[in-house]
């Protein structure tokens, strides 16, 4: 089928994942996992926008979709004090903020998840707005409802926290100062921070604020603005596709992808807490013929040049990360490695990564280095009002291309964009490829998006989640974190 949510509907997910059903954990305020648990009730159901649309097809229930039972009442429940909550939400130090505001969460779930026997598959953490307002980069509390936290090392906020961040590049001999300064070692963003700080508990979560579960079943207002009524069977369709894959289920397999291929996506982000300009934290994305993903973290190092705002690997460094990735393959495949291995960067490899690419490899394994960018500039424009269409390519040669993977959609009847589509400029910067070959792989890379459920993504999925996944490695380094499936990282 050209959409998934048309196979989802007529003929269910390609795995039969956990006949008992899905087990899940809700942790929250008790306004929060009520509205939760309302909501899981409404998806059991049919949901559907009130006039039919195309691009947002109905919603025909969890059950009838994913084939698997879906209770409202979850397995297990961990309750966050809303008074518990607004101390730590209103501080004016960012960086004390989110981290004690990630910590009620994180250890309401590691204390069900250490004492309790039942276990749940994935747990979901229901937010307030709030949550998501002040626990980000750069956000402010309001001068009426913010606090002053606690000063560990000097009078001001920001001598506190220069004097923290040197702290993590220079640790005190008092073990109490490297303590208090360890907030200041995480990013200041909440989903990432608890991704991070869930991974070596290999924990699945699901992060959903209150208000966009808040208007689908009785718990909802009788009067919603259309907007929000258009969204409900998407935001069913979304929540429940990443919850089935998060439980160890693949939803849908694309057709086309050839066996024995193995694509790899590579992952940077500069390390600002580290003290150095050019230190970045990399690691590689690897989706396989079958859809199973997994993350890989490689050596931190001074990877990004200041002069070209690049990122580039040591050779060492290249082929340990590719050694990673194929030694993860082959232990899927009965010890075969993959006879072609496609890697993708927003950037041309230069020769010592290459080198240490085809050192990481046997010589039956083709490697082909595909750099693939969003283009600025070129733009097609078409004799009528719609755009062109999705999936149009235009060949400038053996090694380049231009490949619309947002254009108007037939099977959609619309185009799901507000500007002119522009194209992704792919080029294949290394080893050797079948242009056409490459560019249909990346097509078809952009429909293999497990964390939502739409026809299609702009960006293949080797480097569509590469920022999120960056943001979750560099907001907590953890050394010799081993290779793990991609669904801990969304």
């Amino acid at each position: 089928m050209e959409d998934p949510r048309d196979g989802l509907t007529l003929f269910g997910p390609l795995d039969s994942a956990a006949p008992l059903g899905l087990r899940a954990g809700v942790v929250g305020t008790a306004a929060g996992i009520a509205l939760f648990e309302g909501w899981v009730n409404a998806i059991r159901h049919p949901i559907k926008t009130k006039k039919p649309m195309p691009s947002r097809p109905p919603f025909a229930g969890f059950e009838s979709v994913f084939r698997i039972p879906w209770e409202s009442k979850a397995l297990q429940t961990a309750v966050i004090e809303p008074e518990h909550l607004r101390q730590v939400l209103y501080q004016d130090d960012r960086h004390q903020r989110v981290y004690q505001t990630v910590e009620l969460f994180v250890q309401a779930i590691l204390s069900v998840h250490r004492e309790e026997e039942a276990k749940p598959d994935i747990w979901f953490v229901v937010i307030p707005d709030e949550v998501k307002k002040y626990c980000r980069p750069l956000a402010v509390v309001e001068a009426n409802l913010r606090h002053e936290a606690r000063r560990e090392f000097a009078s001001s906020l920001k001598d506190n926290t220069r004097i923290a961040r040197r702290l993590q590049t220079s640790p005190s001999l008092f073990a109490e100062q490297n303590q208090a300064a360890e907030p200041y070692s995480y990013k200041e963003h909440f989903r990432n921070q608890l991704k991070a700080r869930l991974l070596t508990d290999k924990i699945a979560t699901q992060v959903i604020r209150e208000s966009t579960i808040a208007s689908v079943g009785p718990q909802g207002p009788t009067a919603r603005e259309q907007g929000s009524e258009l969204m409900q069977s998407q935001i069913a369709w979304n929540v429940s596709t990443t919850a089935f894959y998060k439980l160890g289920g693949r939803p849908w397999k694309v057709q086309g992808i050839r066996e024995g291929v193995a694509y790899l996506g590579l992952v940077f982000k500069r390390n600002v807490s580290s003290g150095t300009a050019n230190a970045a934290a990399c690691g590689a994305q690897m989706f396989l013929d079958s859809g199973d993903g997994l993350v890989f973290k490689g050596a931190d190092g001074h990877w990004f040049n200041n002069e070209t705002s690049e990122f580039h690997l040591s050779r060492t460094a290249a082929k340990d990360l590719v050694a990673k990735a194929v030694k993860s393959y082959a232990a899927k495949h009965n010890d075969q490695p993959p006879k072609e291995l496609f890697i993708h960067g927003q950037t041309r490899f230069n020769w010592d990564e290459w080198m240490g690419f085809q050192d990481a490899v046997s010589p039956t394994t083709n490697v082909v280095g595909v750099r693939i960018q969003d283009e600025g500039s070129f733009k097609l424009y078409t004799p009528k009002d719609s755009p062109v269409l999705r999936g149009m390519a235009y060949i400038v040669d053996e090694t380049h291309a231009y490949l619309w993977t947002k254009g108007w959609t037939p099977r959609l009847r619309t185009y799901p964009g507000m500007e002119v589509p522009k194209p992704v400029n792919i080029e294949i910067c290394r080893g050797s490829a079948d242009i056409e070959v490459v560019l249909s792989d990346v097509l078809a890379l952009t429909k293999l998006n497990y964390n939502t459920c739409r026809f299609g993504d702009g960006r293949p999925i080797t480097l569509k989640f590469a920022d999120a996944v960056g943001e979750v490695l560099v907001t907590r380094p953890v050394a010799d974190l081993p290779p793990l499936p991609f669904m801990y990282y969304i």
